[in-house]
């Protein structure tokens, strides 16, 4: 029975938030009460929720803090040189901003944490989805996926846990899996690259000046320094962006557009030719003249963001500590008069909140869901399903199964609940822990989307795109790049 009621439990979640019956947060919380009262354990569901608060209170705390210091690194102007060199590559190419998206999106997950990548990527790239009227879901659906494949570094978390969890060396499980991860990683380029025409086919293909002359509609949306005019989305896959991320998120116009504007400082000539002026520089993501820039502090910042970095991949302090720490040290520094601090705090408070409300939310999901023991019934049943014939392919099966486990479950549960019977199946027909270990990493990268990952939330949070949108959009992607993972692993005999 709680098998049954596990399963119907996560499929009424999703139905209702990809139907928009629900918000996110109120489903997190009521579905779970509801089907808590169902089993029979209603006045057990203070204890589960508590117990679940505290599992994914250092999570929150840690995103809180987070954001507050990348949105603040944003507003001081430590990401700009990305964003304008990410910018060059582009130009107004909506092919070449996906595969910039997604291009970034792997190079910033070697840090091994979620929540960074996304901050970074969303910053960098939503002015130019926003300015060209692309769609956001390509956005979030294409950094998520990039994000689940580098997510198996031996520091981001699945790779430890399998050893862990098995009691192997980490190097052994992960070192042979690069071929078949950098398989899943060139399936993302290629997915981005797919995207992209189809996004090029949908707009049209822009010159440079043609996008600077481009005026997005008059809405004005608060951001982290500042305001931007924001622009329509695209009539495709359902994006619903309306506002801004982190830092001033608004490209600027050509100054010829609006009489005099915040380009070079110069007035203008409205007969010039639009293509003299829209230089490399005219087309940024982030205005270059806000009031928020610390130019002056650019190797502080910089040196203080890789010493955090740096910090949290060699696990000196608790990462929650750490960015507690930054953000502290960053508002003073940068920010030593009070007003100005809590100008900067406020400012970013909007994703605080969401994000934040989003973790504790999903902590009443999970909480239910182990406590009154439906994870448990639900994985026995799992692999209780897999016939006794293919035993001698349980690194196969355990591959598949990695996909939806770990979607519905966290990774905690999958890989210290899961992973040691699967292992202990496969050793009775001959498949080695390693093997297991290594197919276990496949479901990465569809399992950066899941409802249970924090980390998803600041995505679609901060694109401004609706949970449910993101899921149904990039779920069957992240299938497919997951088998693409699975299949590469077992043409090159890793499992």
């Amino acid at each position: 029975m709680l098998t049954i009621l596990g399963f119907a439990m996560i499929a009424t979640f999703l139905v209702l938030i990809m139907t928009k019956k629900m918000s996110p947060i109120a489903a997190l919380v009521l579905i779970p009460a509801l089907f808590c009262v169902a089993v029979g354990q209603g006045a057990q569901l203070g204890d589960y929720v508590i117990e679940g608060v505290g599992n994914l209170a250092p999570t929150a705390a840690m995103l809180m803090f987070a954001i507050v210091y990348f949105g603040v690194m944003i507003d001081v102007g430590l990401f700009d040189p990305i964003v304008r060199g990410i910018l060059k590559f582009c130009r107004a190419d909506p092919m070449r901003i996906v595969v910039g998206t997604a291009v970034l999106a792997a190079i910033v997950s070697l840090d091994g944490d979620g929540s960074t990548t996304f901050m970074i990527t969303v910053s960098a790239m939503y002015p130019l989805y926003k300015r060209l009227k692309m769609s956001l879901v390509v956005m979030t659906g294409v950094a998520a996926t990039a994000n689940g494949v580098m997510n198996t570094l031996p520091w981001g978390g699945p790779t430890a846990r399998a050893a862990t969890a098995l009691k192997l060396d980490a190097s052994e499980i992960f070192v042979p899996m690069i071929p078949a991860l950098a398989m899943g990683l060139l399936a993302v380029f290629v997915l981005a690259y797919v995207l992209g025409l189809r996004e090029r086919k949908r707009l049209g293909m822009l010159t440079l000046d043609e996008a600077l002359a481009r005026e997005p509609e008059q809405e004005t949306v608060s951001t982290g320094a500042g305001s931007m005019r924001g622009g329509s989305t695209g009539t495709g896959t359902g994006s619903t962006g309306t506002g801004g991320s982190g830092g001033e998120d608004r490209l600027r116009k050509d100054a010829s557009a609006s009489g005099g504007g915040t380009g070079t400082g110069t007035d203008a000539d409205p007969a010039a030719d639009p293509a003299d002026e829209a230089d490399d520089d005219e087309f940024q993501g982030l205005d270059p003249n806000r009031p928020t820039l610390r130019p002056k502090l650019y190797w502080f910042n910089a040196g203080l963001t890789a010493a955090l970095l740096t910090a949290m991949i060699m696990e000196l302090m608790p990462i929650p500590v750490l960015f507690l720490l930054g953000a502290a040290l960053a508002l003073t520094v940068n920010f030593p008069h009070m007003p100005d601090q809590r100008a900067r705090i406020a400012a970013h408070a909007d994703n605080v909140l969401n994000v934040s409300g989003m973790v504790f939310a999903a902590a009443v999901f999970t909480g239910v869901l182990t406590g009154t023991g439906m994870v448990e019934h639900m994985a026995d049943w799992v692999v209780g399903a897999v016939p006794d014939a293919m035993g001698p392919h349980m690194a196969i099966v355990t591959g598949l199964l990695s996909l939806p486990l770990t979607y519905f479950m966290s990774n905690d549960g999958f890989y210290f609940g899961v992973l040691p019977v699967l292992a202990e199946a496969g050793a009775a027909h001959g498949v080695s822990p390693l093997e297991i270990a290594r197919a276990s990493l496949a479901g990465q990268a569809l399992h950066m989307s899941s409802p249970l990952v924090p980390a998803v939330y600041v995505l679609v949070g901060m694109a401004k795109v609706e949970f449910g949108d993101h899921t149904r959009f990039t779920v069957k992607w992240a299938v497919l790049t997951s088998l693409v993972v699975l299949a590469a692993g077992v043409l090159f005999g890793i499992m």
